[in-house]
């Protein structure tokens, strides 16, 4: 263990240990890139199932979106073998990633804690190992599948995550994307996360550029940003930021979520008319958000379909 000197300020204490001082208040420029040089790409959030995802893809072939990642939320749980099948060849062919919710976790089990004022912390935990056990299986029976990004919710879990990867258990290129409803809102928390095998990590809705360009400073995988959040999420709409929010994060997927939007979790076939006209409402938010972004001059680049890194299925 490194020695220190107890007369070390916290800040200087910090940066000994690889840390930053402080946020990032100057909001440094980052000079990081996706493996094809391009500063960003955009993500669609809330892609529940074959329909949505087609609905994404035509819109964005309508708007010219260049859509890299697609996120669905109600978990591999909620998806039959076919459905699965079916989203893993849709993005396949269109050369884009899908991250499927690896689930379940105390939010929506027999949970009380989960659902008190203080215990809100506690509704994306994977609560007991048994399952511990359930989320595993399902990112095993995802990958079997094809698929090859999912999203992690569970501190615990994602550390298993990256074991079994590294010990080939999970495909190499399997991906773990750390899911908003895991709060990083820190440097030293997205450290952990980076060394227990995330690849991407979702940072909380309500950072400021500040606090965002200090997390960038410390982590090098891509953050994934919410861009427009829903509202069980703070309902913010910050296109106006995203020139910003590219210069000091990048590389970055903007997420375009939908704010007064209803919340559709856990989704299925009786909500189907109302997730794919949310799922083209998404799409068409990020093209508003794509133009503000060229208006402002920036000469950001982006990547879409077929970008090196993506976690595309594998059929």
């Amino acid at each position: 263990m490194t020695a220190f000197s107890a007369d070390l300020s916290t800040p200087d204490l910090l940066a000994a240990i690889g840390l930053p001082a402080g946020d990032g208040h100057g909001l440094p420029v980052s000079t990081g890139r996706f493996p094809d040089g391009s500063h960003y790409r955009v993500e669609i959030p809330s892609v529940e199932g074959p329909l949505c995802l087609e609905a994404v893809l035509n819109e964005a072939d309508r708007l010219a979106v260049p859509v890299a990642r697609v996120s669905q939320g109600s978990g591999v749980g909620l998806l039959t073998d076919a459905e699965i099948k079916a989203m893993a060849d849709l993005a396949a062919g269109a050369g884009v990633e899908l991250s499927l919710f690896a689930r379940p976790n105390a939010g929506w089990d027999a949970s009380a804690m989960a659902r008190s004022p203080g215990g809100g912390g506690l509704a994306s935990a994977a609560r007991g190992q048994d399952q511990v056990v359930a989320v595993v299986d399902e990112i095993r029976r995802a990958a079997d599948l094809g698929i090859r990004s999912v999203l992690v919710a569970d501190v615990g879990v994602l550390a298993v995550f990256g074991e079994l990867r590294e010990a080939g258990v999970l495909p190499a290129d399997m991906t773990a994307k750390v899911s908003v409803m895991l709060p990083v809102a820190n440097p030293a928390t997205a450290r952990v996360m980076v060394g227990l095998g995330a690849n991407t990590i979702n940072l909380p809705t309500d950072l400021t550029l500040a606090q965002i360009a200090a997390i960038r400073a410390t982590v090098e995988v891509p953050l994934d940003i919410y861009v427009e959040a829903p509202d069980n999420l703070g309902g913010f709409v910050r296109h106006y930021e995203l020139p910003r929010l590219v210069d000091v994060a990048a590389p970055i997927y903007a997420k375009f979520g939908l704010r007064n939007a209803p919340d559709v979790y856990p989704s299925g076939g009786h909500l189907d008319a109302t997730t794919v006209a949310l799922s083209r409402e998404r799409v068409r938010r990020a093209r508003v958000g794509l133009d503000l972004l060229h208006r402002s001059g920036s000469a950001a680049l982006g990547s879409g379909p077929g970008a090196p890194g993506l976690a595309i299925p594998t059929p």
